[in-house]
């Protein structure tokens, strides 16, 4: 109850500007200050007010209206920003549409901030940053507001709750400014944060106001092939089980599988037997309806996922205008979502036909950079084992490499499957792979799996040496980290739970490979962005995939755009081998 919690006292200090002159009092005072929080209230494109604080007692919530508009409020708090030593707000991306700052403002995101000193939590608003770095117990938004109140139309109708919660916002940014700084330079990720998160917020908020074409009569179609195919499913479905049912119910199917059809593996549960994909696909071989019911399924999903999802994103301007978000991943890795755009399926040629309906605005072409084995390059030089050092410099082929070590036999006798094997082996230590894994993912034998692994870790034995001390120190010390210092703490290894201990072990191994790799693509990104800036070409970013750049690419300026994704992907980390890039 937010009536009953500990807060620090300073609401009395809290004040409500409405009146023009008030407010020019204030910005003049703030001036002075050296140090300053601040947000702009944005609600639906449409600017509320702002937020200001620099002082104990100066915590101001001033509204959008009369003579002071939101142009007039974005031009003080730009100048504000101009002049202060040290200002910080919550949510930088989101006010930067509305504020002209500049890649070197030196704001600073407080909540990115409180996101790199601790990756694993959900949220990081001005009450998590209160309690976690404050010791500060003040009501959320939520408590204040309740659930999906708008908190600037409610400011607007002057509703008390909401300035004192435009207030807190500013108060939080300001107050909690100088003990994340110390805590990130104790930590040693100062530098990681004002040198790769902050400006990165400026160029992932370029690549989201670009946008990505998308052609709505080819993904109109493509839904109406879908729509075809699934109904066939259906009616074949039906006719298989002799009568019509919801595909969709999981409990009319088990009855439809396991009573009616009576097939083997049934598993009963409290809500009836159990359909997921794992028991379904064990039976997939053996019966078509099962197959088809696995096709149903995927049809269906890349329908109302990406026809039918994607449609409704797509704006007046032909282009979806995705967000992408740097705090949500605990290895570090960007995220992207309203809608998912790292995901579009590449396996299945139904899921490549997606892919074409994203194409680039007229004169312009895609141009797509991607790390060529990004994860195993980082494994090669956080190990420093010499021979996986040394297959990285003679030969282009790791996984024909791998196979001719570990299986002792000459390079130009590896088969196919063997090298698929050796690529499946070399992926799976990176993520900590275990026998049992490994013998599911290449359908071969516990025995055979085991005897793969050792042969590995025979043949790169400081990659063992590397794996094991990861987990000794993630014990140690409860965290891992990446090259760059970033952190990843593991609860779960001091867990008492097997399956938990044993995930933590995983996380261990992986995190601080998986976190280097995403700090070198953000560096490569910034580095692509401000050089596509700084020779004012028409060329920008419009998608991050995990170890891919897409460029829309004005097409005189395909030959530069590709010397510049070469030049700034490979020169974004140095590593004892080369990042390379196709």
């Amino acid at each position: 109850d937010a009536g009953s919690m500990k807060t620090p006292g300073i609401e009395k200090y809290f004040r409500t500007i409405r009146d023009f002159s008030e407010a020019e009092i204030i910005f003049q005072k703030a001036l002075q200050a050296e140090k300053l929080g601040f947000q702009l209230i944005i609600e639906g494109g449409q600017i509320f007010g702002a937020a200001l604080c620099f002082g104990e007692e100066d915590c101001y919530a001033i509204g959008a209206e009369g003579f002071l508009t939101g142009e007039y409020l974005t031009g003080r708090m730009e100048q504000l920003v101009k002049e202060a030593n040290c200002k910080t707000t919550l949510d930088l991306k989101a006010q930067l549409p509305y504020l002209k700052l500049k890649d070197d403002s030196g704001v600073l995101d407080v909540g990115v901030a409180g996101y790199l000193l601790n990756p694993l939590k959900d949220t990081y608003h001005y009450d998590d940053l209160a309690r976690d770095y404050l010791g500060l117990t003040v009501p959320s938004e939520e408590d204040l507001l309740g659930k999906k109140a708008m908190l600037g139309k409610m400011f607007l109708d002057r509703e008390e709750k909401a300035s004192a919660c435009i207030c807190y916002m500013g108060y939080i940014a300001w107050k909690s400014a100088e003990i994340l700084t110390e805590k990130l330079k104790e930590l040693e990720m100062w530098q990681l944060f004002v040198e790769v998160e902050m400006p990165l917020i400026y160029s992932l908020y370029r690549m989201e106001q670009a946008g990505i074409r998308v052609e709505k009569e080819r993904l109109k179609e493509y839904g109406d092939k879908l729509k075809i195919q699934i109904e066939a499913l259906e009616k074949d479905i039906h006719e298989l089980a002799g009568e019509a049912f919801n595909i969709n119910s999981p409990k009319q199917l088990g009855e439809i599988l396991f009573e009616k059809i009576k097939l083997p593996h049934g598993k009963k549960t409290k809500t009836g037997y159990s359909t997921a994909a794992d028991v379904l696909e064990k039976l997939a071989p053996d019966y078509p309806m099962v197959r088809k019911i696995l096709n149903y399924r995927q049809l269906t999903k890349l329908n109302s996922t990406y026809a039918e999802g994607l449609y409704h994103f797509i704006q007046e301007d032909g282009r979806i205008h995705g967000t992408f978000n740097q705090t949500i991943t605990a290895t570090g890795r960007i995220s992207s979502t309203e809608p998912n755009l790292q995901n579009i399926p590449v396996r299945m040629e139904l899921g490549r036909q997606i892919r074409k309906v994203f194409v680039p605005e007229d004169g312009y072409t895609f141009v797509d950079a991607d790390y060529s084995q990004i994860e195993l390059r980082v494994l090669a030089h956080m190990s420093g084992d010499e021979r996986l050092i040394e297959a990285y410099k003679q030969a282009q082929d790791i996984h024909a490499i791998t196979a001719s070590q570990v299986f002792h036999i000459p390079l130009e006798e590896v088969t196919a499957l063997q090298r698929r094997n050796a690529k499946a082996v070399n992926f799976g230590i990176v993520y900590g792979i275990s026998a049992f894994g490994l013998s599911e993912d290449l359908s071969i034998s516990r025995e055979e799996a085991v005897e793969y692994i050792e042969k590995y870790f025979e043949t790169y034995p400081r990659v063992k040496t590397f794996l094991e001390k990861l987990v000794e120190d993630g014990k140690a010390n409860g965290y891992v980290t990446s090259m760059f210092k970033r952190r990843r703490p593991i609860p779960e290894l001091k867990s008492g739970n097997f399956n938990k201990k044993s995930f933590g072990e995983r996380v261990a191994m992986n995190s601080p490979i998986q976190g280097t790799a995403a700090d070198i693509m953000k560096i490569a990104m910034i580095e692509v962005d401000r050089e596509l800036q700084r020779k004012n070409l028409k060329s920008r970013i419009v998608l991050q995939v995990h170890d891919e750049l897409l460029v829309e690419t004005w097409k005189e300026e395909t030959e530069e755009v590709i010397k510049i994704l070469e030049e700034k992907m490979k020169g974004a980390a140095t590593l004892k081998v080369s990042l390379e890039v196709e």
